[in-house]
């Protein structure tokens, strides 16, 4: 995958030129771009699983869990005289208490008011900042930086399965899970310093400097750890050799990408760029062949229009960090909608009944429903089922859909309209693609089918409500 900006046959903009139906062409010829459709190249850094994915599950729930995230996430650093009023005219943050030991949940919009990308900010100095996870995020930030009256430098760091140098600048770990407090202070050498959510602070564990943020993907007080690539092991191991006494298990990718049904987090909308005149520019500097233009669509959804997988921040759950103390791109666009106008995240309990109907089929001659996949049924990296009400009408879709062993449920996360997005209603998704199933290598032949599901709360367990509800009076995004 080329890195944008660089070097390609053609742009994202003349491959959109050249394709007639580009939602036909996402749903079956483009091959995803994420570390989790790596195939056999992302066992060369993190194996599927260390132990087992049900136990690993288990683990940020009952003990520790030490995710390893150092290959998989892409990084831009931003530095400069300019690098806060950059980041304050694309976000929809507030910056006004973005100090330097502090991160925030960024997110980007196009004009229209639909996410490009978000990710991970840390304020590392007063004019430099660690852009973390999000590439459509970090082209968009890159691409403003070059084309406009910046003063900033960009350097971007890629994951490592598009890395050619073979290394990461810098190592990253989370770790997670009712112990995982306990191991913290026992591996980090002197005082610990209190942490607030979304606050950061440096540390040393093993002799090496770690920058820690206080934040939890499994809804305890976790700690996101990371530092100079080259002492990866060397942090890893002692973490490793603490949390032994806690039971401590360290997760492989299977594990690690169902965590948004943990966490509820949207990873990856499908970046709302490929159609408005105002971001042709941005298409023209973008490759043909890198991650953007390997948006994958899935699922019963289909719709002619590409813009119709858009999502606006109030979509992702991202309401609160929505902030009109400044002027971003995307800011009249989001302050025209209509709290009637906004979909609500929640998740889908499945019902067990219409699951083992569908896991029954793969046995005997047929008709065959589409294969859940466990835990993550990512056959498709951006999945959209169409849900509706028991009446039958329209009420959103559902995207991230996978399998929790702590809870024992299939669940997914879905946008529901208003007027649908009731506690402990019942709603129908269709279950697998239409024509028997699209061109994508990794899904087989199929019929489709419905599933009951019931809404619930998004995040589902109790465990992140908690420690969301602690956390919302300590951060302001």
């Amino acid at each position: 995958m080329s890195v944008a900006g660089g070097a390609t046959p053609e742009s994202l903009q003349q491959l959109i030129d050249r394709t007639p139906d580009l939602v036909e062409h996402f749903s079956n010829d483009a091959p995803a771009p994420h570390f989790a459709r790596s195939g056999s190249r992302s066992a060369a850094f993190i194996p599927p699983a260390f132990t087992n994915w049900r136990d690993e599950q288990t683990a940020w729930d009952e003990t520790a869990a030490l995710f390893h995230q150092s290959h998989h996430m892409p990084e831009l650093f931003l530095s400069g005289p300019d690098a806060l009023r950059l980041l304050e005219h694309l976000g929809i943050n507030s910056v006004a208490n973005f100090t330097t030991d502090r991160a925030k949940q960024y997110v980007v919009c196009a004009p229209s008011g639909h996410v490009i990308g978000d990710c991970i900010a840390y304020r590392l100095g007063e004019d430099r900042f660690e852009l973390v996870s999000g590439m459509p995020l970090q082209d968009w930030v890159a691409f403003n930086a070059e084309t406009g009256d910046w003063d900033v430098e960009v350097v971007r760091d890629a994951p490592s399965n598009i890395n050619p140098t073979g290394g990461r600048t810098n190592f990253r770990f989370q770790l997670d899970g009712p112990a995982a407090q306990d191991i913290f202070r026992e591996v980090v050498e002197g005082e610990l310093p209190e942490i607030g959510f979304f606050r950061t602070a440096t540390v040393k564990i093993a002799g090496v400097d770690v920058l820690v943020l206080r934040h939890g993907m499994a809804g305890h007080r976790g700690v996101e750890l990371s530092g100079p690539f080259a002492h990866e092991n060397r942090v890893r191991d002692a973490i490793l050799e603490v949390g032994a006494r806690h039971g401590i298990k360290p997760v492989g990718t299977s594990a690690y990408f169902s965590t948004p049904l943990s966490n509820a987090w949207m990873a990856y909308p499908v970046p709302a760029i490929f159609t408005a005149d105002e971001l042709r520019g941005f298409r023209e500097w973008l490759p043909g062949d890198g991650w953007e233009a390997r948006t994958e669509l899935g699922g019963s959804f289909r719709s002619p229009n590409i813009e119709d997988y858009y999502a606006t921040p109030y979509d992702l759950g991202y309401g609160n960090i929505v902030k009109f103390d400044h002027d971003f791109v995307g800011r009249e666009a989001l302050e025209a909608i209509t709290p009637e106008q906004r979909r609500t995240k929640v998740s889908l309990v499945w019902n067990r009944e219409d699951v083992a109907k569908v896991l029954a089929s793969q046995f005997g001659p047929g008709p065959r429903y589409k294969s859940i996949e466990m835990p993550v049924a990512y056959y498709a990296w951006n999945q959209f089922d169409e849900v509706r009400s028991t009446a039958g009408e329209f009420a959103g879709v559902s995207c991230h859909a996978g399998y929790l062993n702590p809870e024992g449920e299939l669940l997914s996360l879905a946008m529901l309209h208003h007027g649908h997005a009731t506690i402990g209603d019942e709603v129908v998704l269709t279950w697998g693609e239409p024509d028997g199933g699209s061109r994508k290598p990794q899904v087989e032949r199929h019929e489709q089918t419905t599933i009951r599901a019931t809404v619930a709360p998004a995040p589902y367990a109790s465990s992140v409500q908690n420690m969301m509800r602690a956390g919302a009076t300590a951060v302001k995004a």
